[in-house]
């Protein structure tokens, strides 16, 4: 009998019999009773429905409003659109967020916090919450196309301390046209605005464009398409 054996069994003879036979506390009762833990999943899992879905029933949207100085928000040009397929292929939201919290620490670093308008166009939408490279929903602009390009091919010649690997390569990958046009109205068939002109130019929109090209313009455009007005609360 090894010694680690003989240590418990001493101790378990040692436990008053008495003691033994206290009640279980309600926590022990309940994981020993299938039923019951099935009821109190059922219980807690009704309330978290439910504060999620009665507002629902009472908002009238669930998008914040904005006036049409605010708003210029559309769909995704032909060549924005490969841009954003090209940083989902390559697995950028796995280190990226595209989601400002509304907290001053943010807003301080990054700009006004997200609204879900400027999403509603995403399928699927990039929120994230990892972050191990910055958030980038409001990266369109801040930097010139150079600068994101030289740091797409050699991210560490520009940020010393980043981890984010080389993307030279997507230099060397020319874009589809007709490929283009066939995910423009597959977005469409689930509510995005593409019209029958967009249609026509999307082969134009991308010939001769590489994957490097439509990404830039892809980070180019993000966070630029509301024109917030100063110190007012889009969450009311």
């Amino acid at each position: 009998m090894g010694l680690g054996r003989i240590i418990g069994t001493m101790l378990g003879r040692s436990i008053d019999p008495q003691k033994r036979r206290e009640k279980k506390s309600f926590q022990e009762s309940l994981e020993k009773n299938v039923w019951g833990f099935i009821v109190m999943i059922a219980i807690v899992v009704s309330i978290g429905g439910i504060v999620e879905i009665v507002p629902l029933f009472y908002l009238d949207s669930t998008i914040e409003k904005l006036s049409k100085d605010e708003d210029s928000i559309r769909p995704y040009t032909a060549l924005e659109l490969e841009g954003r397929d090209v940083y989902i292929r390559e697995g950028c939201y796995l280190c990226h967020s595209q989601m400002i919290r509304p907290f001053r620490d943010e807003m301080e670093r990054y700009g006004h916090y997200s609204l879900a308008a400027e999403s509603k166009y995403d399928h699927p939408f990039q929120w994230g919450s990892k972050r191990t490279g910055p958030d980038l929903a409001r990266v369109g602009g801040k930097y010139s196309n150079e600068w994101q390009v030289q740091h797409l091919r050699a991210p560490r010649s520009l940020v010393p301390e980043s981890v984010m690997p080389d993307y030279a390569f997507l230099e060397g990958y020319m874009l589809d046209g007709v490929l283009t046009e066939k995910k423009m109205r597959a977005l469409s068939m689930v509510g995005v605005p593409y019209s029958d002109a967009d249609f026509a130019g999307a082969a134009a929109g991308v010939e001769g464009k590489t994957e490097m090209d439509a990404l830039v313009a892809y980070l180019q455009v993000l966070g630029t398409m509301v024109k917030f007005e100063e110190g007012k609360d889009y969450r009311e």
